[in-house]
């Protein structure tokens, strides 16, 4: 019998796609339109190459350009393409209502996020809490897969070696830094107690809790967090919120199979 060639697959690069990719990312992430030239400084791209991709973007509607103060920003445009994105993933669609149905039981807010390239977590579901003063995130946000309760579930669970995670902890930004010795501490806690909390010390007065959502290899590639006021969600609530976010988790994984 003859056996079948195994061709090694190769990614080939495209870079108007990659550059039009990072224009797109750097307008979203910021809170002011961007003029040309400090688009094309911030992304190492030349000038005119910049703005040859971001006239195209803006063709597509998805940039907008203020032709009083020549910059641009990121355009509704790219609304349609993430709503179908959304409507699509069965795993925020069904766990938007039962995010709904935690926020107000426990007084928190619930975010449900999923893992995205270039390696960030980014929030698909979202239900706000009733009570008077709440954190606001919103639909999109996006923010490193290390960092909090989640970051600490993520280096858990997916196999990152303690070089690779000095590495990436020498980058993260918290309120309350902790030592790498005692994050790697709590990175084996949380994966004996199958949850991640964070009390104060990703945002100061915040506590966060996470519940990894593992994907057919069991690789963590999404999770489940309730973010909640420390004065509000007290300690010895934790483990039975934590609870209930799994039995969420567990409820959608067995729905998914």
């Amino acid at each position: 019998m003859v056996e079948p060639e195994t061709k090694q697959q190769t990614k080939r690069q495209v870079p108007a796609v990659t550059r039009a990719l990072a224009i797109l990312r750097l307008l979203a992430k910021s809170n002011d339109p961007i003029g040309v030239n400090p688009i094309a400084r911030s992304l190492g791209l030349v000038p005119s190459t910049c703005l040859h991709i971001l006239r195209v973007l803006q063709d597509e509607g998805l940039v907008d350009f203020d032709s009083n103060t020549k910059r641009y920003s990121i355009g509704i445009g790219i609304l349609p393409l993430a709503r179908s994105a959304l409507q699509k993933n069965s795993f925020s669609t069904l766990v938007q209502p039962r995010l709904s149905e935690l926020s107000n039981r426990f007084g928190v807010t619930g975010i449900a996020t999923q893992l995205a390239e270039p390696a960030q977590m980014v929030v698909i579901a979202l239900s706000q809490s009733t009570i008077p003063f709440r954190l606001q995130v919103d639909f999109g946000s996006r923010f490193p897969p290390l960092i909090s309760a989640t970051g600490r579930l993520f280096a858990a669970y997916n196999g990152l070696d303690q070089t690779r995670l000095r590495k990436e902890f020498d980058k993260l930004v918290w309120d309350h830094p902790p030592r790498f010795e005692d994050w790697l501490a709590q990175i084996e806690e949380a994966k004996q107690l199958g949850y991640g909390v964070d009390q104060g010390v990703y945002i100061s007065g915040v506590t966060v809790v996470a519940v990894p959502v593992f994907s057919n290899n069991g690789k963590m590639v999404r999770s489940l967090v309730a973010i909640g006021i420390s004065e509000r969600l007290q300690s010895e609530q934790i483990p039975e919120l934590a609870q209930a976010m799994m039995d969420i988790r567990d409820e959608i994984q067995d729905l998914q199979i």
